[in-house]
């Protein structure tokens, strides 16, 4: 039927209900059972359901608690308002019932739920069920009355508030509270009627004004009412209560008050004035607090606001500062300019006659030029440059504007590294990521060094107040330098005898002429640098090739000994070759596993360093071909590198996830360990002597600044390069005065400036096979070995498949 099916609707089961609908009443008044029942019960329609303006049904919360629970809680004191706004609201619900001809029969305190704010609700609970002890319905009825609804409820009801983490009395507990709140009448066999609830009232009365503190006390109490026998303690401080109770207990059903008579005595009416005064009283405190809170907010929104209305005015305080300053130095720049606008004139003229720039001419040389040498006054000249400097503003401001926000941060960091070291007395600019390498000013193009250079006698004046200009203006001014990478050649050098061309390492030696390859086909080939870029031939053939018996990991060229290489392979021997005369002139057997990474110290050319699988980082001398010293760590060693201008340092990349470095004159500790990475570090490189750059599989590259270092560990990066894939592979890592290069997963070649953590560049590989010249569609391919050549614009770079590019960065 349709209560039954909306009760359903909330998982409520209520086959009892239907069954013990009397069947003698006519139509409208099983429909106002029916609906009664609803209300009882609760619509899957509606939270809340109320009648003549009192609420007695509703859904549970997670506030709520049984009023058995609020009973028996060993901390409630009785207090007389408090016990008969419950009462009277127990009352009200059943008043409303039999007004509608219905015996509620359960009014108990199982059945009814407390709100936070003492609001009082009926619920059907489980508290028959649980019990165990519910005796069957009677399935006759009259027409006055109904059966009892014991049986509503099932375990549905327990469940939900079990979910809610409001569990209800002991099961023992409530078997007990059906024998107290079942009438005499009832004990006899008789129907439960109208009266028999007044009992029931008479009941709760009691239990609301006599609470005891243990569950046999209660026993025995509960046990003597039903002789209407009641504590000594309640006839003294409660003789009203009390004497209204055992008028609600008579054995006599008839002798009880009806509902009218209960609602129109002293008992009930006296107290409601007051009871009203005290819940406004509530309720005018529950305001407040609410107010209170609001206020709470809306002063935490104010302070927070404040705050950074603080921030933002200082932020444009230092803006305002910076501008002036910059604004300063352009000034300078125009002043200086303007005594040898006479000769540049003159230079002008004579390009006109004889251009000197063509469309070829890189970008940045342009920019630069225009940048350093301010316009001078004739208005010819001075309109010709501002509109070559709108046209560099819109060739640039997509990239200025798409990176806009990481710029802002690192100019922002920028300053306030600045402030910080002024403030303790330090200097950013020597140790400065942005700053050229060894604290030189300048750019890494050979043809731009003396342009830069020149500019720096310009601020030596102003060094203390505008110390962050010179090295974010050179980190900017290289970011913006080139945009993209183009190929100058493309080595074609497939090896159709080995059905893997993986390149693993590629080294320049140190005059940039010639570059080494070597990889899993265990050949070490030396190609001239120039020959294949000027010579555009089919195949390129290595002037050099060099076989080992094992794959080959790593390659350094001595940089002292032109002719001298060093290599590594998966055997863990380190071998010294000269390439002059084609021989293996060393070999080095005291690794136990694969070595990954070696290095040759610029500083001290007879020095070797090489890592390995076994957890070591060894030593050597090259002319004795000999150890000379071992650090031992716990996890593989993936990479090591000194330091240009020291052979008495050396730093190295590990398996679990760190970056050491060792002052090799006490090797036992490191003197520093940076922790940032998540995943294995698989390239070091020093940026310069203080700054060094770290390569990891967790997709990023951290830059490091050695002097920040004090207590031995190094947490906090200077930059975060991300951009590039990197999840599993070798990718490679090479670093040229400021711009660091690195390969991707996804077949791409990212160029990175240490000013900034975002790539300047990329350049993807076709997906080429390196013997057949073929195109594919292998996904897996990723670029596996990188090197730049020398101070150079220069690098060159390998894949997993192969092929070998030379790429130079471009305007």
């Amino acid at each position: 039927m349709e209560g039954s099916s909306e009760s359903n609707s909330r998982g409520l089961n209520t086959s009892g209900v239907s069954e013990s609908l009397p069947i003698e009443r006519d139509r409208s008044k099983s429909l106002s059972h029916i609906d009664y029942v609803r209300s009882l019960l609760g619509s899957h329609k509606e939270d809340n359901l109320r009648l003549d303006d009192n609420t007695i049904a509703r859904a549970l919360e997670c506030e709520d608690v049984s009023l058995r629970q609020w009973l028996d809680n060993p901390e409630r004191s009785v207090d007389a308002f408090e016990c008969f706004h419950v009462f009277r609201q127990v009352v009200e619900i059943v008043n409303v019932a039999h007004s509608q001809g219905i015996v509620v029969h359960n009014v108990r305190p199982s059945c009814f739920v407390v709100s936070s704010f003492n609001h009082v609700s009926f619920i059907e609970s489980a508290s028959c069920s649980d019990s165990g002890s519910d005796e069957e319905s009677p399935k006759e009825t009259t027409t006055a009355t109904t059966t009892t609804m014991s049986r509503e409820i099932g375990g549905s009801r327990k469940e939900e508030f079990q979910e809610k983490k409001q569990p209800f009395p002991m099961k023992q507990i409530l078997a007990m509270e059906m024998s107290w709140y079942t009438s005499p009448e009832e004990d006899n066999g008789s129907p439960s009627n109208c009266a028999s609830d007044v009992y029931r009232l008479g009941v709760l009365l009691f239990e609301l004004f006599c609470p005891v503190s243990s569950r046999e006390e209660k026993s025995r109490t509960m046990s003597s009412l039903r002789h209407r026998v009641l504590p000594p303690q309640i006839l003294l401080k409660c003789p009203k209560e009390a004497s209204f109770c055992l008028w609600l207990l008579h054995p006599e059903p008839t002798c009880r008050p009806s509902m009218s008579d209960l609602l129109e005595s002293e008992f009930i009416t006296e107290p409601r004035d007051n009871l009203e005064e005290r819940e406004a009283a509530i309720e005018l405190r529950d305001r407040i607090e609410e107010q209170e809170s609001l206020l709470e907010f809306l002063l935490l929104i104010q302070q927070r606001k404040q705050e950074s209305a603080y921030r933002l005015r200082d932020t444009v305080s230092l803006l305002s500062s910076d501008i002036e300053q910059v604004a300063k130095r352009q000034l300078i720049l125009k002043q200086k300019g303007s005594s040898y606008s006479s000769d540049f004139n003159h230079q002008s003229a004579s390009a006109q006659q004889q251009p000197l720039m063509t469309n070829e001419e890189p970008l940045a040389s342009r920019k630069r030029f225009r940048q350093l040498i301010p316009p001078v006054e004739e208005t010819d000249l001075e309109e010709a440059d501002n509109e070559e400097s709108q046209e560099s503003t819109l060739l640039e401001s997509s990239r200025l504007m798409r990176n806009f926000k990481k710029l802002e941060s690192v100019y922002f960091l920028t300053r306030h590294r600045q402030m910080k070291a002024a403030a303790s007395g330090k200097s950013l600019t020597r140790h400065s990521p942005l700053s050229s390498e060894n604290g030189r000013g300048g750019s890494m193009i050979v043809s731009e060094k003396s342009s830069v250079s020149n500019t720096k006698d310009f601020y030596s004046n102003d060094s203390r107040q505008g110390g962050w200009i010179d090295p974010f203006l050179e980190g900017l001014c290289r970011y913006l330098s080139f945009s993209k990478l183009r190929v100058k050649a493309d080595l074609k050098q497939g090896d159709l005898l080995n059905s893997s061309n993986l390149v693993c390492a590629l080294a320049f030696d140190r005059d940039g002429e010639f570059f080494a390859t070597a990889g899993v086909n265990k050949k070490i080939k030396i190609f001239e640098c120039d020959s294949i870029v000027n010579n555009n031939r089919d195949i390129q053939y290595p002037v050099v090739e060099l076989s080992s018996r094992s794959k080959l990991s790593s390659l350094c060229w001595n940089s002292y000994i032109k002719s001298q290489i060093a290599s590594s392979n998966f055997e863990g021997v380190v071998q010294i070759w000269d390439v002059a005369r084609s021989e293996l002139v060393a070999e080095m057997k005291e690794h136990k596993k694969r070595v990954w990474s070696i290095d040759i110290s610029s500083a001290d050319p007879t020095l070797l360093a090489s890592g390995s699988d076994d957890g070591t980082v060894k030593l050597w001398s090259i002319n004795q071909g000999v150890s000379i010293g071992t650090i031992k760590t716990k996890a593989n060693v993936c990479c090591v590198q000194f330091p240009s201008d020291s052979g008495r340092s050396l730093a190295f990349g590990s398996a679990d996830h760190k970056v050491y470095y060792y002052d090799l004159r006490n090797p036992k500790i490191p003197l520093c360990t940076m922790i940032g990475h998540s995943k294995t570090v698989s390239y070091v490189k020093f940026v310069d002597s203080s700054t060094l750059v770290s390569s990891s599989t967790d997709n990023t590259l951290k830059l490091w600044d050695l002097s920040m270092t004090a207590s031995g560990v190094n947490e906090t990066p200077l930059h975060s390069f991300a951009g590039h894939t990197n999840l599993k592979n070798f990718v490679g890592l090479s670093v040229s005065d400021g711009y660091i290069a690195t390969g991707s997963e996804t077949n791409e070649v990212f160029v990175y400036h240490k000013a900034f953590p975002m790539p300047v560049m990329s350049y993807m590989f076709s997906n080429t096979d390196s013997a057949s010249g073929l195109e594919g569609d292998d996904a897996s391919q990723f670029i596996s070995s990188i090197c730049w050549r020398g101070q150079s614009s220069t690098l060159v770079a390998a894949n997993s498949n192969g092929n070998i590019k030379i790429l130079e960065m471009i305007a």
